[in-house]
């Protein structure tokens, strides 16, 4: 029986051992995005004035529909890096499109909340059956059903090319989403950047705000999805690192056994 020893420093961890996932860039983007979120609060809340008709609840506006473009930026890349994980099974790319997804669950369970926060005293109830907001929950029990096929028990490469599979439905359901208030009568109003009556002339600061809040939001996703793609990236260096030690000291021990039996021979 032999005495099980701790674990020694690995030595496929030296290269890639960083004191933190930050760079020079991501630093100057943190600091920006976080400046720029700073003006978004201040635009909503204290700058722009209240809605003759919602009140003060118009100021959800300024973040929900933002919200829902992350969300739908992060179905994007992360249908385009699963196509390219299918394609050349690179490890980069199954490491962002994980990444992006992470981050899109988040972005749309924000976009469900806020919606249903808007929606309870605008509709009278928090939640209602129709076309968007059921596309929205089936986009988001998408991206949990990715997350989930990422943490089975499998090979790594099995179980990266299942999630794979799945992420490439996303951008079809980020469409059905987007156009669901355009092929059925649903109380979700269809989209005030894009509709043609909007009367911008009067609503300067309404549509600079709104459109400020799509932009910052852009940034903090970015600068989010940059950390997370290098933690996971990290995460996998450690794992294989892990795997390899497990594999040498299982040969050595195999090696150890057959001098073992040839000695006693």
């Amino acid at each position: 029986m032999t005495t099980p020893q701790a674990p020694t420093a690995s030595p496929h961890l030296a290269p890639a051992a960083p004191l933190g996932t930050g760079s020079a860039a991501s630093r100057v983007l943190g600091v920006v995005s976080l400046l720029a979120l700073a003006l978004l609060v201040w635009l909503s809340f204290v700058a722009s004035p209240r809605d003759a008709i919602q009140g003060d609840l118009v100021r959800l506006l300024y973040l929900h529909p933002a919200l829902a473009w992350t969300a739908y930026l992060a179905c994007f890349i992360a249908t385009a890096a699963s196509i390219q994980h299918l394609r050349k099974r690179t490890v980069g790319s199954d490491v962002l499109a994980h990444s992006a997804v992470e981050l899109g669950a988040v972005m749309t369970l924000l976009t469900l909340v806020t919606g249903s926060v808007w929606g309870r005293p605008t509709w009278g109830v928090y939640w209602v059956w129709d076309a968007r907001l059921t596309s929205t929950a089936m986009l988001f029990l998408l991206l949990l059903g990715y997350l989930s096929l990422h943490r089975i028990d499998a090979d790594p490469e099995v179980r990266s090319r299942r999630a794979a599979v799945l992420g490439v439905l996303l951008v079809p359901n980020v469409v059905l989403v987007h156009q669901s208030v355009e092929w059925w009568r649903t109380l979700h109003q269809s989209p005030t950047l894009l509709d043609r009556d909007f009367d911008f002339g009067t609503s300067d600061l309404f549509m600079f705000t709104m459109v400020f809040g799509f932009v910052t939001l852009s940034l903090v996703f970015t600068w989010l999805l940059l950390h997370r793609f290098r933690v996971g990236w990290l995460e996998h260096q450690v794992e294989t690192a892990w795997l390899d030690d497990a594999i040498e000291s299982r040969r050595a021990e195999a090696l150890a056994e057959s001098r073992e039996s040839g000695g006693a021979r």
